[in-house]
């Protein structure tokens, strides 16, 4: 099978048999799972006990093996197999005169390089990228130009021209868009960075989702530390901060009142958490929908959440102005105003740590934030999560919680277990009000880039430091971990050190230089809410899905996947073009 080598174990030491078990190198302080008893050789015969097993290739392995009598330790081999290899271990004395023994591990068919279908995916999309560019600059060749003005519609023509490569055109919005207002008087401020880091952020989303081509790094980590599949949610809190901190400004200065703000906040919250609940969270290929087994939370309901704490409280303290605040430190204009903001968010997050490290969970040890299962040399099995997943089932119940958790592979936990629970919406709640910060550098400071630069690369050292502060630089020796399931606050002060790097290259080369328009992440970015829902629900559905040939090939997973969150930004890019936006 995928991500699988065939191991054929050869005995030829004489009774008692052999047990073999196997730990994977990505399974921390865990219990050596058994894999298979090897008999003892025949030596009438002059055969060697053989057995056959199927050992997984994702990480590296140890296995280890021991006399099925009295536990003593044979050898213990380190390897990391590859993927469809057949591998031999044989097991023997160096002579008969000696008990040393000797364990080789040979190589009877070699494995398959199953990461060349990312390297000829990767080598497509930059021939793609490389035939837009020189499309891009045979365009500013005069007469190149002309002739594409007489093959396409005038008026399409010079929308497409003046929008560089899909940027919403201020001349057209009046006839085009049914909020003129939002593209007159916006379009020129709005920043096409956020959309693009929204996108991307998004895109990858969608293409981890749908399978990631079923690789283990396009997967969520089982436990502690980060993948690619890790990094995208809390970037999407993120930049839903920093675009509350642009749109409440905006409305204000719009003249709208903050209780007519907050009706929309609360307004577009309810419908954020209705449409996890009702749309994307159930699975209704099992049947209709039941409250029996109904999942609570979810990717929509924290967003939901998050957004109307954080909205709400940017809403109570944020001006209709945002001009140069005249205090005694300047240059914290976009901090000072807002202490109380930092008191409540520091609050939050002292409730989180008294919670996490406090708080007595039953069977467990207090502060407990490990994976349970056989992790911790299989001390806790109960104990997933700590506090978090005990205040997730005493409040919501083990039924309407996430039951397939990223441990349960990996660290065989059997507990439920749900990575968007309560405990942790605390620590996206300050992932989006420091999305909020960069919001506001960027409304502080605006036409200013090098100032809203310098703070972006002060922040993300600051969150950088703090996170190795916290981590101790180590995956699983820190004081807490980077852990994605428990949203830890070393995960949220990692993921934005990354977000405030990149939001500032994106700054750097699409609104300030603007040496890339933002395509093709743009499109999806400004229709996020419907790219997120859509593939959720048609994940299942042709385009998106089709019956593969061979349903163990990397390479035709990895197709589909792409193709399908391709067809997403198509799509986006279609209803861009039409001027179709789903906003709640």
């Amino acid at each position: 099978r995928m991500d699988q080598a065939l191991l054929l174990i050869r005995n030829e030491l004489p009774a008692p048999g052999l047990n073999l078990a196997a730990r994977s190198g990505s399974c921390y302080q865990c219990l050596y799972q058994f894999l298979a008893f090897v008999p003892p050789s025949n030596e009438s015969l002059r055969k060697p006990g053989t057995a056959s097993v199927m050992v997984d290739t994702q990480h590296p392995l140890t296995l280890l093996l021991n006399s099925s009598v009295g536990d003593r330790d044979v050898c213990k081999i380190q390897y990391h197999f590859g993927e469809f290899g057949n591998y031999s271990l044989v097991v023997k004395t160096l002579s008969t005169n000696t008990q040393t023994v000797s364990c080789d591990l040979i190589i009877n068919e070699g494995p398959v390089n199953s990461y060349l279908p990312i390297l000829f995916a990767f080598l497509v999309y930059m021939g793609i990228l490389a035939i837009l560019i020189a499309g891009r600059l045979l365009m500013k060749i005069d007469p190149v130009r002309n002739w594409v003005y007489k093959k396409l519609n005038p008026r399409a023509t010079d929308r497409m021209i003046n929008s560089e490569l899909g940027s919403p055109n201020t001349t057209d919005s009046i006839n085009c868009d049914p909020t003129p207002q939002s593209w007159n008087t916006g379009s020129q401020q709005r920043l096409r960075s956020l959309d693009t880091f929204r996108g991307l952020s998004l895109v990858i989303m969608v293409f981890v989702n749908y399978g990631g081509g079923k690789y283990w790094f396009f997967k969520h980590e089982s436990w502690n530390g980060l993948t690619v599949a890790d990094l995208v949610f809390p970037w999407f809190v993120f930049i839903m901060g920093t675009s509350i901190a642009l749109a409440l400004g905006s409305m204000l200065r719009w003249g709208s009142s903050k209780w007519k703000v907050l009706r929309k906040i609360l307004w577009r919250s309810f419908v954020l958490i209705l449409l996890g609940i009702i749309v994307v969270n159930p699975n209704y290929c099992l049947g209709p929908l039941s409250w029996d087994n109904l999942r609570i939370p979810g990717v929509l309901q924290r967003l939901g959440f998050t957004y109307l704490v954080v909205a709400a409280l940017e809403l109570l303290f944020t001006r209709a102005d945002s001009g140069t605040w005249e205090g005694q430190f300047p240059a914290l204009q976009d901090i000072l105003p807002y202490w109380p903001q930092w008191i409540f968010i520091l609050v939050l997050e002292t409730i989180w740590l008294c919670l996490t490290f406090l708080l007595p969970v039953p069977d467990c040890p207090r502060g407990y934030l490990g994976p349970g299962g056989i992790g911790d040399f299989g001390k806790y099995p109960n104990c997933t999560g700590g506090a978090a997943g005990y205040i997730d089932r005493l409040l919501l119940g083990e039924k309407h919680m996430y039951q397939h958790p990223s441990s349960g592979v990996t660290y065989q936990s059997t507990m439920p277990y749900d990575p968007e629970g309560i405990l942790g919406t605390i620590n996206s709640i300050v992932m989006a009000f420091l999305g909020l910060q960069a919001g506001k550098i960027t409304l502080f400071y605006k036409d200013q880039p090098k100032q809203i630069m310098s703070r972006f690369i002060i922040w993300g050292i600051v969150m950088g430091i703090i996170s190795a502060i916290l981590t101790k630089c180590s995956k699983e020796e820190g004081f807490i971990p980077i852990n994605k399931n428990l949203w830890s606050i070393s995960y949220v002060t990692t993921m934005s050190c990354f977000a405030f790097i990149l939001l500032l290259l994106m700054y750097y080369l699409v609104d300030v230089k603007k040496w890339w328009s933002g395509a093709p992440f743009l499109y999806p970015g400004m229709n996020s809410i419907l790219v997120y829902t859509g593939h959720q629900v048609f994940a299942n559905y042709f385009p998106f899905k089709w019956k593969m040939q061979d349903s163990q090939s990397h390479a035709e997973h990895l197709t589909q996947n792409l193709t399908a969150s391709a067809l997403w930004v198509i799509i986006s890019y279609i209803l861009y073009r039409r001027r179709i936006f789903w906003k709640i």
